[in-house]
C-alpha cells in the first residue's frame, strides 16, 4: 500500500495544486494510516474495509488526537481512495460512509487595539531588525496573509504606489489585496533603509530576508512575533495566524461587508468567514454585560 503514497502526493501536486504544507499533512497522515494496515494484514486496496478504517479513527481518538486534526486525517484517506479509484488502482471508496468527527467551532483569539499598537511599539528602534520586524507586523495586519504567504512575498508582487499586492495562496489561488497607508509607509522605509542596502542586485525574489540575507522562513517569523509579544507584555498565546483573525474582527467591526472580507482572506467558501459574525457578537454580548445598568 506505501507504493500508492508517492503516487498519490504527486497526484495532490500536479492535479490538485495543493499546497506544501497541506501535502505534508496529508502525507504524515496517510502514512500513518498505512502503517496501520500494513499490521493489520491489509496490503492491497482491494483488502481495505470500512471497519478497518472505522478502527484507524478509533485508535487516533484513544492517542488523545483532537477532533479537528482527525477530520482532516480522515478527509486524506478518502481522497486517497478516491484517487485509487480514479487510477483504476481500486473498484469503491471504503471511506465514503465513514461519519468525519464533529468539530467544536472554536472561537479565534484576536487582539484588541491596544494590544495591536502595543506590539507595534515593540519594534521601536532605528535597527535593521527593528524596521523589518515592524514591517512585517504592519503588512500582515493590515492584508490578514497567511503566514505562509507572507514570508513568500516577491518583491514584484508588491506596489506600494497603487497600495496593493497580490499573492499566491491555498490551492495556487492568486488574490489582490489593498495595503493600507501604515503599512505602505512602513515597508517603504524597510525597502529603503534595511532591504536595499542588503542586497543592492536584487539577487533575492524575495521581500522581506534574514539578516543573512536568505528568505524568511515560517518558523522564524513565528519567534520573532513571539519575541515581540513579549516584548509588548501580551499575556495572550499569540501566532501569526492571531494578526489575520484580528484583522478580519476588526474589519466586520467598522462595518466591513462579509463578502468582503472572505474575498480579502482568501477563504474558499464564506462559511468560513462566518466564524467572524460570531466573535463580533460575542463581544457586544460582553460588552453589554459590562456596561449596560442591568446587563
Amino acid at each position: 500500500m506505501n507504493d500508492f503514497l508517492d503516487l498519490f502526493i504527486s497526484y495532490l501536486t500536479v492535479e490538485k495544486g495543493l499546497s506544501e504544507n497541506t501535502r505534508s499533512a496529508y502525507s504524515r497522515d496517510l502514512a500513518r494510516y498505512l502503517d496501520f494496515l500494513e499490521k493489520g494484514g491489509r496490503h492491497k486496496p482491494s483488502d481495505v474495509t470500512p471497519s478497518d478504517i472505522a478502527a484507524f479513527m478509533g485508535t487516533l481518538q484513544k492517542m488523545d488526537i483532537g477532533p479537528r486534526s482527525r477530520a482532516r486525517c480522515l478527509s486524506a484517506i478518502r481522497m486517497f481512495h478516491r484517487f485509487l479509484m480514479i487510477e483504476n488502482y481500486a473498484d469503491c471508496n471504503p471511506a465514503t460512509i465513514i461519519e468525519a468527527p464533529r468539530t467544536l467551532h472554536k472561537l479565534p483569539q484576536f487582539l484588541d487595539g491596544r494590544e495591536v499598537d502595543a506590539l507595534f511599539a515593540a519594534c521601536k528602534g532605528e535597527r535593521g531588525e527593528d524596521l523589518r520586524d515592524r514591517a512585517m507586523l504592519e503588512l500582515l495586519y493590515a492584508t490578514g496573509l497567511r503566514v505562509s504567504e507572507l514570508v513568500n512575498l516577491k518583491l514584484r508582487e508588491i506596489n506600494l504606489d497603487s497600495g496593493y499586492l497580490m499573492t499566491l495562496g491555498k490551492g495556487n489561488k492568486e488574490r489582490l489585496v489593498p495595503i493600507g497607508e501604515s503599512a505602505r509607509d512602513h515597508v517603504a522605509v524597510y525597502l529603503e533603509r534595511v532591504r536595499t542596502p542588503q542586497d543592492p542586485e536584487r539577487q533575492n525574489d524575495f521581500l522581506f530576508l534574514s539578516r543573512l540575507g536568505d528568505a524568511m522562513s515560517r518558523q522564524a517569523f513565528w519567534n520573532i512575533i513571539k519575541k515581540r509579544a513579549q516584548m509588548a507584555a501580551i499575556r495572550k498565546n499569540i501566532s501569526p495566524h492571531t494578526l489575520r483573525h484580528s484583522f478580519a474582527t476588526h474589519l466586520l467591526e467598522n462595518g466591513a461587508d462579509l463578502r468582503s472580507v472572505q474575498i480579502m482572506l482568501g477563504h474558499a467558501d464564506l462559511a468560513t468567514t462566518q466564524i467572524y459574525t460570531h466573535v463580533t457578537r460575542e463581544r457586544l454580548k460582553r460588552l453589554h454585560e459590562q456596561i449596560h445598568p442591568r446587563g
